[in-house]
């Protein structure tokens, strides 16, 4: 190490922003908190017990559990327990942090070099050795553009990375990276989950349906629009984890099925809940109810690549035709907050926690949705396809709901879209080919501005599925991933969500609470705000 500890100076920077006290603090009593019996891990129960099979109503749409390719929530819940990272999530009940996962020690040489050293002896579910030769094969694979992997963004500025000694590596970067801590973990970073190489080229494309880790629980079986079954890796590293013997996640895709599940006791837990339900589940006195608004927004996005919304005036106009409190109201049933921008409230250190009355970002303003209509390129009434998608993704971010509230508030400014329903994985074809001029969504699980804006606006990034460019954002946005300092990180994303929201390539809606629901026999479960399902510390009383 340096005289300066980069890393703390990393961290400090980085975890700073996710203060739970801070951002209850900034949004009023009672918003964000969690009941008390479920804050945190119920530790005021007896000793764990071993052994048993937790039954979960998965809810989330699961694409594939290779977690180089996945772009779902619901995939990462189940990754989380499967693969393991370099780093991974912390959560004290206050803070959320970066720790170390499969390193058992991680050092910065300097701003742009950081060294990890490995647990020894970790195997991964095929029995393979999990060393330095294994991270260097997983980190590389990543950024390889020929892999094409969603998340090679993250290693863009990978200059290297060395095998010091078997079980030690070093990554060398062009620039500073902040955004490392989160990009390393093996859950919602995704870019540093270690994955078996032999596995990956024993099964090809099939790696996502076969997975191999070195995780608590190892892949057992898929069962198409059934189940997913896990089970014990009884040579996991951590001594003593996990205590089930096996996870049963129940692929439901209609809600109502899995709350009824829940609700009668022939399901342990649930992966989200719809918003509507958890009045009820709070009610049932077998029930705990784990939530709080978390790092994400939903948004409508409209497609810059065609007219009619390649006017920057028309995209403007929706953005201030839309009442976020309704929408929060009706469609969220109370459980969100308007959002002005992207950035949520736990970034305490990037979130304005007096936004609303102060003139930035986008806001309901009919007069002057009327008054940027009138200056749009087509004039008169116009039909724009809305592909929307039907089932739950666990954040509320897409479906009919939010159409059908948004289309009258657009009629007023003579916008009368043809909302589509669609399947799924249609939905999600259309999306990735920009086949649509607008769509319906929410990105979930942001634990640094770097993720909530950079791979999903900035010019020909992988997320950008509305083909939004501006130099002076891609520049703002850039330049604040690669800085550790605070201040100047804090006046970068101030600049870029600025050029963003009046830019309006999307329609900011809401910030959402995520929710999870376990059964009170359900023992030990940790409750982390990034939209995680940590099971290896679960048991069953």
């Amino acid at each position: 190490m340096s005289d300066i500890d980069h890393k703390a100076a990393l961290a400090a920077r980085l975890a700073a922003g996710f203060g739970r006290r801070d951002f209850l603090k900034t949004t009023g009593a009672g918003l964000g908190l969690v009941a008390a019996s479920a804050v945190g891990m119920n530790s005021a129960h007896a000793a764990p017990k071993k052994g048993g099979t937790l039954t979960l109503a998965w809810l989330d749409a699961i694409d594939t559990l290779d977690p180089h390719f996945t772009a779902s929530g619901g995939s990462i819940k189940v990754i989380n327990n499967i693969f393991n990272g370099l780093l991974k999530v912390s959560y004290d009940g206050k803070k959320v942090s970066f720790t170390p996962d499969l390193a058992a020690k991680w050092d910065m040489v300097d701003e742009k070099t950081h060294v990890f050293k490995l647990r020894p002896g970790v195997k991964f579910h095929n029995g393979d050795a999990c060393d330095a030769a294994a991270v260097k094969w997983s980190v590389e694979r990543v950024a390889d553009p020929e892999v094409k992997s969603p998340h090679a963004w993250k290693f863009e500025q990978l200059a290297g990375v060395d095998i010091v000694d078997p079980l030690t590596v070093r990554l060398r970067f062009k620039k500073p990276f902040a955004f490392l801590p989160v990009a390393l973990t093996g859950s919602t970073g995704r870019a540093g989950t270690i994955v078996s190489k032999r596995a990956v080229e024993q099964s090809g494309k099939g790696f996502g349906r076969n997975p191999v880790g070195t995780g608590p629980f190892k892949f057992a079986s898929w069962r198409e629009n059934d189940s997913i079954e896990l089970v014990r890796n009884p040579d996991y590293f951590q001594a003593g984890l996990p205590y089930l013997d096996k996870v049963v996640i129940r692929l439901i895709k209609e809600p109502s099925a899995g709350v009824a599940a829940m609700m009668s006791g022939q399901v342990d837990g649930m992966s989200a809940c719809p918003f509507q339900f958890i009045p009820d589940l709070r009610k049932n006195a077998n029930l705990s109810v784990y939530g709080q608004v978390e790092g994400n927004y939903s948004f409508v996005g409209m497609n810059n690549k065609r007219a009619p919304f390649n006017d920057p005036m028309l995209r403007q106009a929706v953005s201030f035709a839309i009442d976020r409190d309704v929408i929060v109201q009706q469609s969220y049933f109370g459980e969100a907050i308007p959002a002005y921008t992207c950035i949520s409230p736990p970034m305490t250190n990037f979130y304005d926690p007096n936004i609303a009355k102060s003139g930035r970002g986008q806001y309901f303003d009919m007069a002057k949705a009327r008054a940027l209509r009138a200056k749009a390129k087509v004039q008169g009434e116009i039909n724009p396809v809305y592909i929307v998608t039907e089932g739950f993704t666990g954040s509320g971010g897409m479906g009919t709901r939010n159409a059908q509230l948004l289309a009258p508030m657009l009629a007023q400014i003579g916008i009368k879209p043809k909302i589509e329903l669609v399947d799924r994985a249609v939905w999600t074809q259309r999306r990735n080919a920009s086949d649509f001029d607008m769509y319906d969504e929410a990105w979930i699980a942001d634990l640094d501005p770097d993720e909530t804006i950079t791979p999903e606006w900035s010019t020909g990034k992988p997320w950008n599925f509305v083909g939004y460019s501006n130099p002076v954002f891609d520049k703002a946005a850039a330049a604040a991933g690669e800085t550790t300092d605070l201040a100047t990180r804090r006046k970068l994303y101030l600049e870029a969500e600025n050029t963003l929201m009046a830019d309006a390539p999307l329609a900011v809606l809401a910030h959402m609470k995520v929710f999870k629901i376990m059964a009170k026999k359900v023992q030990g479960f940790e409750y982390i705000p990034a939209d995680l399902l940590n099971l290896h510390t679960v048991s069953l009383a």
